[in-house]
């Protein structure tokens, strides 16, 4: 694949390449498109437990900052949380389906839903969805 590939507008992105979306007071996060076709075919997925309380990714990298791990045919990745933040719901759905994340990244593959607590301040360290996919394409 070359590119961002979907990048939906309205989300924020991270570095690490996880998204979030604001809803109320809550953030619901996940890896994005270009992370999951980079992953390959996704086969499990480690969720955060409820509760657990997360620091944005910065450098370096720490446990505190992980938000669970996805495994694919190719290899392990952290996901790195994009807020600071309280652990509020993770996504049964991936324990029977971890392929969601490949299949629908932005809606039923979603990872967590976080209470965040720093989220004005925090929220200037993501991209847009055009800072995103020029990001990406540096890498490329």
């Amino acid at each position: 694949m070359v590119g961002a590939g979907e990048v939906p507008e309205g989300l924020y992105y991270s570095r690490e390449h996880e998204w979030v979306k604001i809803e109320g007071k809550l953030a619901r996060v996940g890896v994005t498109d270009y992370a999951q076709s980079k992953l390959g075919d996704v086969v499990y997925v480690e969720l955060p437990e409820v509760g657990k309380q997360v620091k944005q990714a910065a450098e370096p990298k720490g446990k505190e900052m992980e938000i669970g791990a996805v495994e694919s045919i190719k290899a392990v990745s952290a996901a790195y949380s994009p807020l600071s933040g309280t652990v509020k719901e993770v996504n049964p759905s991936l324990q029977e389906r971890p392929e969601l994340i490949n299949t629908s990244p932005y809606n039923e593959g979603w990872i967590c839903v976080l209470e965040p607590s720093a989220l004005e301040v925090e929220l200037k360290q993501l991209m847009d969805a055009k800072g995103y996919t020029d990001y990406v394409k540096k890498l490329e």
